[in-house]
């Protein structure tokens, strides 16, 4: 292939592999990875995990199709597909599983001789002490999920597109390069209004990693509906 062609390959695979970080499933399983930090950075740093794991699971799937010649049957796709929605309703579920064992409830309070009621957990005072480092073992094995996944349907459009295994598996870790950045994009856009809960109160809060725990499960049960019954 030409130097013109594969910059412009380059470049398709670094757009598509952006665009590819914005699917609906890889948004719910982010967002429900970062729903307890509350520091945006940390977020970016979740996204930029995912996509190393992403990428890492695509080019050591890259690798068997294109050197040995193999092929991902339809069966064994759908099969990635039904574990990432498997996957989505475990991480929905625990985090709202997280939720009640902090035992949220309404609390009264008097303050300067007012009552008022506010929403409290004994378990996270005032003094909650918390890490603001994100361990990248969670978000890496989440990324190799979804880049199991999505190995299929990436294979059939190298093995295509491409003339040399080289050529692919350049490809391939161009493609990962566009989604960790995509992804870190992601981890940072849904972090910084997730920290901003934070200084709104724990209501708040609590409404917003309610709503990400209940997306997951949603998207995880309905992915595993329609593969499990067309």
């Amino acid at each position: 292939m030409t130097e013109p062609g594969l910059i412009t390959l380059a470049g398709v695979g670094l757009l598509m592999g952006a665009r590819h970080a914005l699917d609906a499933d890889h948004l719910a399983a982010v967002s429900t990875l970062v729903a307890d930090r509350r520091d945006w950075r940390a977020s970016g740093w979740i996204g930029f995990w995912w996509g190393c794991g992403h990428t890492a699971m695509l080019l050591a799937v890259g690798l068997a199709v294109l050197l040995l010649n193999l092929t991902i049957p339809a069966a064994l796709a759908q099969g990635f597909e039904f574990l990432v929605g498997a996957m989505l309703v475990a991480l929905g579920g625990s985090l709202c599983a997280a939720l009640i064992r902090e035992g949220w409830h309404l609390h009264r309070h008097d303050h300067d001789g007012v009552a008022h009621v506010h929403w409290h957990s004994h378990r996270r005072g005032a003094a909650h002490q918390h890490s603001h480092e994100a361990p990248p073992a969670r978000p890496l094995v989440v990324g190799m999920v979804h880049g199991l996944a999505g190995s299929a349907a990436l294979m059939l459009l190298v093995v295509a597109s491409i003339h040399s295994v080289w050529e692919g598996l350049a490809y391939i870790v161009v493609f990962g390069l566009g989604s960790i950045a995509g992804m870190v994009g992601v981890g940072l856009l849904i972090g910084y209004p997730l920290a901003a809960t934070g200084a709104s109160g724990p209501a708040a809060r609590l409404v917003v990693r309610g709503l990400a725990s209940l997306g997951s499960i949603g998207l995880g049960l309905t992915l595993m509906a329609k593969i499990a019954f067309g």
